[in-house]
C-alpha cells in the first residue's frame, strides 16, 4: 500500500517470479542505469569541484549537440523516397 501512493517507484519497479532474484536484479539495473540514476548518484556521492561540474555539463551539452546532428544525418541518408539514394557518390 506504501509503495503505491508514491510515483517516483512506480516505473522502477521489478516483479519476482520463481524467486528469481537475479534476473530481477539485471532487470532493475538495466532500468536504472537507462534512466541515468546511477550516473546521478556517482555525481551526488561526492563533492564535485566547480570547474568539474563546469567542464562536465560542457561535455554533456557538445555530446548532445553532436549526438542529435549524427542522428539527424543518418535519417537522411535512410530515407527511401529520394530520387537519387546516394547522394555525391556517382
Amino acid at each position: 500500500m506504501g509503495m503505491r501512493r508514491h510515483a517516483q517507484f512506480l516505473a522502477r519497479t521489478v516483479m519476482v517470479s520463481n524467486n528469481n532474484l537475479g534476473k530481477a536484479a539485471r532487470l532493475l539495473n538495466s532500468i536504472l542505469s537507462k534512466e541515468g540514476i546511477f550516473e546521478q548518484y556517482r555525481y551526488t556521492r561526492y563533492y564535485e569541484k566547480p570547474t568539474q561540474t563546469r567542464r562536465r555539463i560542457n561535455y554533456e551539452r557538445c555530446k548532445a549537440i553532436y549526438s542529435e546532428d549524427m542522428n539527424r544525418k543518418i535519417k537522411f541518408i535512410l530515407r527511401k523516397n529520394r530520387m537519387d539514394p546516394y547522394p555525391g557518390a556517382s
